[in-house]
């Protein structure tokens, strides 16, 4: 993905023009590729500016980013650097987003503000503009289904909302794993130039990888749940060989 232009990044990115203009200024963000008149920008440049925006939230100053950045240009490379930052910073999930007309939100959420609200506060849709974006149009096509199926969407949206929380302590501990067994051993190491391309392939190939540990483990353990509610309804009566009540004389 690239070819950004200015406002695209800005929006990707949650800073305004004018800061990554600023930025450019003060040597924080390489400059766009030029086509004409009209510049360009790479997903390198948007991980550079989240990195920015963390490290201003750790109470870094501007100038202190930039000895940051500089220091890691003259050990490594402008092009590694942005490599690895774009490798660390990419999404996760190439799925294209889509738009969501008001006609569709109508018909999912109706007059229900708070089903809208929560939905909006999960992620499933964006608000954006005038109207919505869907991050994941797979997402909401699959709680369609469910709604179909006989599922409510508040229920929906409430174990959206729990999964949501139970998945960042999954991402937070797979973060913890990748800092202290791979990154922190690149710095005991004192960074080595000639293995930031290799730690950088390492990062591009770690989605797969997690996603294939990830799903078959989430299938066992729905397989030995649906298999508890099987033997559950199995040992039930039927409907029909119940025992009927005595009817009052």
């Amino acid at each position: 993905m690239g070819d950004l232009t200015i406002d695209e990044l800005a929006r990707r990115s949650g800073t305004t023009s004018r800061n990554i203009r600023a930025y450019q200024e003060r040597g924080l963000l390489p400059a766009p590729r030029l086509v004409g008149r009209v510049g360009y920008y790479g997903e390198g440049h948007l991980a550079r500016l989240r990195h920015i925006g963390a490290l201003l939230e750790r109470g870094f100053t501007l100038a202190s980013i930039r000895e940051l950045f500089e220091a890691w240009e003259r050990g490594y490379g402008l092009a590694d650097v942005l490599g690895f930052e774009e490798a660390l910073a990419a999404p996760w999930d190439f799925e294209p987003s889509s738009q969501l007309s008001t006609d569709d939100l109508a018909a999912m959420f109706g007059d229900d503000t708070r089903a809208l609200a929560t939905a909006v506060r999960v992620g499933v849709i964006v608000p954006e503009g005038d109207g919505f974006r869907v991050p994941s149009p797979r997402l909401l096509d699959a709680a369609r289904e469910l709604v179909a199926g006989g599922y409510p969407l508040p229920a929906l949206l409430h174990e959206a909302d729990a999964l949501n929380r139970d998945l960042d302590r999954v991402a937070e501990r797979w973060v913890d794993l990748f800092r202290e067994h791979v990154w922190d051993e690149y710095v005991r190491r004192g960074m080595p130039a000639d293995e930031l391309q290799g730690l950088t392939a390492f990062l591009q190939r770690m989605r797969p990888v997690l996603s294939s540990v990830i799903a078959p483990l989430l299938a066992q353990a729905m397989e030995r749940r649906v298999t508890e509610l099987t033997a559950e309804a199995l040992g039930s009566t039927p409907p029909g060989e119940r025992p009927r009540r005595p009817r009052a004389s």
